[in-house]
């Protein structure tokens, strides 16, 4: 647990094991469908391993979190405890897309972004055999790399960030921001796509399925607050 607020209030004990920093964020992640550790690491990119593990002995600890070997592997799921955080999560990111202001430039980050695509694909849109949506970023600043790949068979995805040399089903150009805005139902690809800032490359009618593929962010149906 972290340091005590010393209140018998129960919001006061729950967030003295909730609001360390990252320990709500790796609940979302484990809420998401993540089990194993470098699932968790490519959910919280700029979270060091160190830490990660810290966190989650301690949600283990709390019993929120369960520990087991399988496969070869250790697997973390979420306990009777942990599931019931569900609701809280999603309400604290519905609350999050009312209420909280624009997004700055050091928030939009395209290792998660295509992270949270690879997890939300309906790939039961998505054409038979091995499907590669290429994905380029011009406006990414160095070091950091520009071109992504989701590859997509057999009921599953996975991110590459370096070539995986397989062909290209299409391929997408964008605004970091606007590919973002568009995954968080901030605007359409329809807007999106009208502005130029992203940009569709193949073959008719898998550009016109290509939004299709995705289910996008849990929270992109969140009503926003009337403009005043």
């Amino acid at each position: 647990m972290g340091a005590s607020y010393h209140q018998f209030c129960p919001v006061a004990k729950a967030m003295e094991l909730l609001d360390e920093r990252w320990t709500l964020l790796i609940v979302r992640e484990l809420v998401s469908g993540s089990s194993r550790f470098n699932d968790l690491r490519r959910g919280l990119p700029r979270m060091s391993p160190t830490l990660l593990s810290k966190r989650l002995q301690q949600l283990v600890a709390a019993g929120v979190v369960e520990r087991r070997p399988a496969d070869g592997e250790v697997q973390y799921t979420l306990t009777v405890a942990g599931q019931e955080l569900r609701p809280i999560v999603e309400a604290v990111g519905a609350w999050g897309v009312r209420w909280v202001g624009e997004l700055g430039d050091a928030d939009l980050d395209p290792k998660l972004l295509l992270w949270d695509m690879h997890r939300n694909i309906d790939h039961a849109a998505v054409p038979s055999g091995r499907t590669v949506v290429a994905l380029t970023f011009p406006d990414v600043p160095a070091p950091h790399p520009r071109s992504w790949w989701l590859v997509i068979a057999d009921g599953e995805a996975d991110v590459c960030d370096e070539d995986p040399g397989h062909e290209i089903t299409v391929s997408l150009t964008a605004d970091l921001r606007a590919l973002v805005e568009v995954w968080r139902g901030d605007r359409t690809w329809t807007e999106a796509l009208r502005t130029g800032q992203m940009r569709v490359h193949g073959p008719e009618a898998v550009r016109r399925a290509l939004p299709g593929w995705f289910t996008l962010s849990l929270f992109a149906t969140v009503p926003r607050p009337a403009a005043v």
